[in-house]
């Protein structure tokens, strides 16, 4: 599974950036805000990934952080919403927008995306305000929850990568947090909070 890819930005089209690692050229799909935000191209650029694998063909998808990422993966996981939809969503609506719309149950502002008309709308705000823990760099979190920082976030990441959920993710996270301390390393708190999310 390929996590990111850092390297330098070789062109961009009007739903995919090719970067360049090594000398291999990776197609990547991405919202139109992720193009806008991985900087100009010939400059370095780092994309957080999702491997998207199917029956004809193997597919990667880029994002600007870790959230978007997040937030691709519970868009994608709504019955009715594929890759092209989430990243549809994602092009009209920042991971913090998302998020105050699905705990608002504003299925109007989720309607804004094409493609995604008012059914569609209402059932990804009514499936996701069950699913929707914290997440990562403080963008998009949940409404009354606090997103976890520095280490924390990279260790929710890190438990979201090996498939987790992302509110298993991040009460996992929060109480290997709490029993290590301020200080702790992200080895230390990925271990403690696989063996917490085990129980």
């Amino acid at each position: 599974m390929i996590a990111h890819l850092k390297g330098r930005l070789e062109s961009t089209g009007i739903d995919h950036a090719v970067i360049d690692v090594g000398g291999i050229g990776y197609l990547v799909g991405a919202s139109s805000r992720t193009l806008a935000a991985i900087g100009p191209v010939g400059e370095a650029a780092t994309v957080f990934t999702e491997m998207l694998v199917s029956e004809d063909s193997i597919r990667l998808v880029g994002f600007a952080s870790a959230s978007e990422r997040d937030w691709f993966r519970l868009l994608t996981g709504v019955q009715g919403v594929g890759s092209r939809v989430a990243l549809a969503i994602l092009s009209t609506l920042e991971p913090v927008d998302l998020a105050r719309a699905v705990g608002a149950q504003d299925k109007a502002m989720v309607a804004r995306a094409n493609g995604v008309g008012p059914k569609l709308a209402e059932r990804i705000v009514r499936e996701l305000k069950d699913r929707v823990g914290a997440f990562p760099a403080g963008t998009g979190a949940a409404p009354g929850m606090v997103a976890p920082a520095g280490a924390a976030a990279d260790a929710v990441s890190a438990l979201l990568n090996l498939g987790f959920r992302p509110a298993e993710a991040s009460t996992a996270v929060a109480a290997a947090d709490e029993e290590l301390g301020a200080g702790a390393s992200l080895d230390a708190l990925v271990r403690l909070a696989l063996r917490k999310a085990a129980k």
